[in-house]
């Protein structure tokens, strides 16, 4: 069923913002809480376990993104969205209501299966009422969107766990939840429908899930919790290799495939997938290192870490506003993509090859360049995507890229992770990324080549991104939200 009533201007503006508030949620949810882990643990009594406090939502969040696209294009984007805001609420409400880490725990996972949809569900959202010339202009809404959570999220954390107490980082969720509720509830009822009523692929629903899970934990557990060559490792590598493969005998054989393959065989979806998956793993990867390198190296303390962090972060929605502006001019939208990566793996590199050379000021323009090039690629990829899939499987293929974009993050991450951990030998425990520069007070002088590994490593992840990006077609972007992708 379609609702083919045009949508004005006003509609369209309301649908923006309150699917900017969904989206929001889901995004300072992944950062606010990172400040709070210490006083929760004090308070709650177990330290043991408080890295599940953000692996869990990282695990439920990434494995259900999929299946959130999927039902959109089912049920429709109004139905999807009422749920994952409705379920991301009720973690929020019971974590902050949790007695002790178990049950924290449990609710962050609640709290995961509800933000998975929140994000991919809001650039589909974005894409059922935007033309494609048009929507690159809001992923660089977006684009600042994530920017706020992520130099503003650990802000509020440590305040409110602070000053006030660690649950207000999720009681604020529930007058934000509401509102976004409200805000989309009634315009998403006008939405144009292009959802097909079929049976979902259950099966491979869940071999996905399973492989996603087993390979996100062997990533959150390698080189920490476990040497990578122990046997749980090996044990969640290969069941995840395994789930891998039934899943992809079961999208080949399925009648109604739970990701079809005419998305994964599509030669923009393929090529813009595998472009998001090296530039925001790198993205993430910089944003983990960059602050470990200017307290190990630079001996800046962590708070001034975090603000010269801005300068990379900060400048993600400049590039995307660049790339946004130029998808709706240019013919060749690609453009500043192609120069901003080269440009960005660039920069990356000065710091591979002058790691301990090179003055705070250097780094610091360095990182904003780096950041306006990696800005640059991620409209692009979303809006061409959705541009190259028919009006019913946008969706599932919005949920597909996220699901790939972050499963590229923690692969990267644990990528980086081994590398650096494999240059500093067996004279450091295990400990979590966010905690090596605790371990490494007065290590800076030697620790050059590791960080220049690390940052050779990002640069030549750049590069990759960069060759996927050169060779995706760039296919006339459509006019309006009703035309069929071109081929």
């Amino acid at each position: 069923m379609e609702n083919s009533a045009p949508l004005g201007h006003r509609d369209i503006r309301r649908i923006i913002i309150g699917i900017m508030l969904a989206m929001f949620l889901g995004a300072l949810d992944q950062t606010i809480v990172a400040t709070a882990i210490p006083t929760i643990g004090r308070d709650l009594g177990d330290v043991s376990a408080l890295s599940w406090v953000i692996t869990a939502y990282l695990l439920a969040s990434t494995a259900v993104t999929p299946l959130y696209g999927k039902l959109s294009d089912s049920h429709g984007r109004r139905m999807m969205m009422r749920i994952a805001i409705v379920i991301f609420v009720a973690g929020s409400l019971g974590c902050a209501l949790a007695p002790d880490i178990f049950v924290l725990v449990l609710m962050r996972g609640v709290q995961g299966l509800g933000g998975g949809g929140l994000i991919s569900l809001s650039q589909t959202i974005i894409a059922d009422v935007v033309a494609p010339r048009e929507r690159a202009r809001y992923q660089a809404y977006i684009a600042g969107m994530y920017s706020v959570a992520s130099f503003g999220g650990p802000v509020l954390g440590g305040v409110l766990s602070e000053h006030l107490h660690w649950s207000m980082i999720f009681w604020i969720n529930l007058p934000m939840g509401l509102a976004a509720l409200v805000m989309t509830d009634r315009v998403l009822r006008r939405l144009p429908r292009h959802d097909r009523r079929h049976r979902i692929d259950l099966p491979g629903a869940v071999l996905m899930v399973l492989a996603a899970v087993s390979l996100l934990l062997a990533l959150t557990w390698g080189g920490v919790t476990f040497p990578w060559a122990s046997a749980p490792m090996l044990g969640l590598l290969g069941a995840s290799g395994l789930f891998w493969c039934a899943f992809a005998w079961r999208i080949a054989t399925a009648d109604q495939p739970f990701l079809p393959v005419s998305i994964l065989l599509n030669p923009v979806v393929r090529n813009a997938i595998a472009a998001a998956f090296f530039t925001m793993g790198s993205m993430i990867g910089l944003c983990m290192f960059i602050p470990i390198y200017l307290e190990v190296m630079r001996g800046h303390a962590a708070g001034s870490s975090g603000l010269m962090l801005i300068a990379f972060m900060g400048t993600v929605p400049i590039g995307a506003m660049i790339a946004g502006r130029a998808m709706a001019k240019l013919r060749h939208y690609k453009l500043p993509s192609l120069i901003g990566l080269p440009v960005s793996a660039l920069m990356i590199a000065i710091l591979a090859i002058w790691p301990a050379d090179v003055s705070d000021e250097v780094i610091l323009a360095l990182m904003a360049v780096a950041g306006i090039g990696i800005g640059c690629v991620l409209p692009v990829t979303t809006v061409s995507i959705q541009n190259a899939v028919p009006m019913g499987e946008m969706g599932t293929a919005t949920g597909a890229m996220n699901f790939f974009r972050s499963l590229g993050s923690a692969l990267l991450v644990a990528g980086f992770s081994a590398l650096f951990f494999a240059g500093l030998g067996d004279a450091l425990p295990l400990v979590p990324v966010e905690l090596l520069a605790g371990h490494l007070g007065g290590r800076g002088a030697e620790l050059a080549p590791v960080f220049s590994h690390v940052f050779a490593a990002a640069a030549f992840c750049l590069v990759c991104g960069c060759g996927f990006m050169l060779n995706m077609e760039e296919r006339p972007l459509r006019a309006s939200v009703e035309s069929r992708p071109a081929e």
